[in-house]
């Protein structure tokens, strides 16, 4: 089969498209043959040696995947070859088929499409497992959330909107944040050129935000501590920015605010079964429109690099795609 694959950890540009043997299933194993797989941030850094995750070589990177099952293993139920699936497992899902354990797979219902599924899975997962979870969340809070026109960003910003939240969209341009506020933003800020801090008190009559999703890091995670609410949480997901942040505890202390990190990864290996009834409800709000993956571009294999430097550098509003069937 085609995958696009890792040899060897290195900058994007030096991997590429290859053959090797389709997968057999282990005996708690679904093969997928993969319609369309998500590009998630993470997938920059796996090829490159910098992501806690290090499969060995060769490897194909891609999370995230939906598409038809081709074989189950010996000892898995309630799946059977044919079936509509979405699957996760962390790599492997830019080829033509993809490999994932049996807890990992989700029954795909028929009103959600391949694309949209593969361009939800990871980020709307992540953002609910976040703001519900992690967060909280409580109808009339307002949400800061960091990186809002990405994938994470823009599935927090549907979701808390969708919870009767006032929503915050921080972004790097005014095209970016005129997205936000089509998927239910409220209010915009571009801290590029807008003191982030200063900007959200303003925007909340000098309160703070109650929630902040903050996929971004570097200088803005402290800001964003600084602009939170009494009683704030402050959601770690990623850094986009490059920096990990050290964040004065002074500040924790002052505000009774809290920092939690998000690892969806995790989650998912340790509690499938509350993971199960988040991704269920997440495909039920995505069959019944409440929320819509937005897709910014589908590429074929041989283009999964254009899409991972796509990502890398923050020209994407929305989701990427990889299509092994174009």
């Amino acid at each position: 089969m085609r995958a696009y694959l890792c040899k060897a950890f290195g900058p994007i540009d030096t991997h590429g498209c290859s053959e090797l043997p389709a997968p057999l299933p282990a005996d708690d194993e679904v093969i997928v043959d993969v319609a369309a797989a998500g590009v998630n941030y993470y997938d920059t850094l796996i090829v490159q040696g910098r992501y806690q995750i290090r499969p060995t070589f060769p490897f194909s990177p891609g999370g995230e995947f939906a598409g038809t099952v081709s074989s189950i293993g010996a000892a898995v139920d309630g799946f059977h070859p044919g079936q509509r699936v979405l699957a996760f497992n962390s790599y492997g899902g830019f080829a033509e088929r993809a490999r994932a354990r049996a807890s990992q797979v989700f029954p795909l219902p028929d009103a959600v499409g391949f694309d949209q599924a593969a361009a939800a899975l990871v980020a709307y997962a992540t953002a609910w497992f976040a703001l519900h979870d992690r967060g909280r969340l409580q109808a009339g809070e307002t949400v800061l959330v960091l990186g809002a026109a990405g994938g994470v960003g823009l599935a927090a910003v549907q979701i808390a909107h969708a919870a009767g939240c006032t929503v915050i969209a921080a972004a790097s341009t005014a095209e970016k944040l005129e997205v936000c506020r089509q998927s239910g933003a409220s209010i915009g800020i571009n801290y590029r050129v807008e003191d982030l801090k200063e900007a959200v008190k303003s925007a909340t009559g000098g309160r703070g935000a109650d929630v902040v999703i903050d996929v971004v890091g570097g200088p803005y995670t402290e800001a964003a501590v600084r602009a939170t609410a009494w009683r704030g949480r402050v959601l770690v997901i990623g850094f986009a920015a490059g920096d990990i942040p050290r964040v004065p505890a002074n500040l924790l202390l002052l505000k009774g605010c809290e920092l939690s990190g998000v690892f969806w990864d995790e989650f998912l290996r340790r509690e499938p079964d509350a993971c199960r009834a988040q991704v269920g409800a997440i495909l039920a709000g995505i069959a019944d429109g409440r929320f819509n993956p937005p897709i910014h571009g589908r590429y074929a294999i041989e283009e999964a690099g254009l899409a991972l430097n796509a990502l890398a550098e923050r020209r994407a509003t929305g989701k990427l795609l990889i299509c092994p069937q174009g």
